[in-house]
């Protein structure tokens, strides 16, 4: 099982508490785990990434192991920690400001 964690406003619109475990069947990368949790939480399509080019979402970033990810391949395996359960990945909300 996966372990996701999300920002408070995403938590927010699909209505959970705390993390989120999802089954992914297939190899565990950012696309997989973003799949399997838009099929669970269908109103979250589109909130983290875009309908059309599955984009990443501006202010929207993704860490798995104290790793910033976010700008590598959304198909590149994520590490095994996260893939076993034993460290979540996270979808953080970046702040914007100065």
């Amino acid at each position: 099982m996966i372990r996701v964690v999300l920002p408070p406003h995403l938590r927010t619109l699909a209505q959970l508490h705390g993390e989120v475990t999802l089954d992914v069947p297939c190899q565990v990368t950012r696309a997989s785990v973003l799949d399997a949790l838009e099929a669970r939480y269908p109103m979250l399509r589109g909130t983290i990434r875009d309908h059309v080019t599955e984009q990443r979402r501006p202010f929207l970033r993704f860490f798995a192991c104290a790793q910033d990810l976010t700008h590598e391949s959304a198909d590149a395996p994520l590490p095994n920690a996260v893939a076993s359960g034993a460290e979540p990945f996270l979808v953080i909300g970046a702040i914007a400001g100065g």
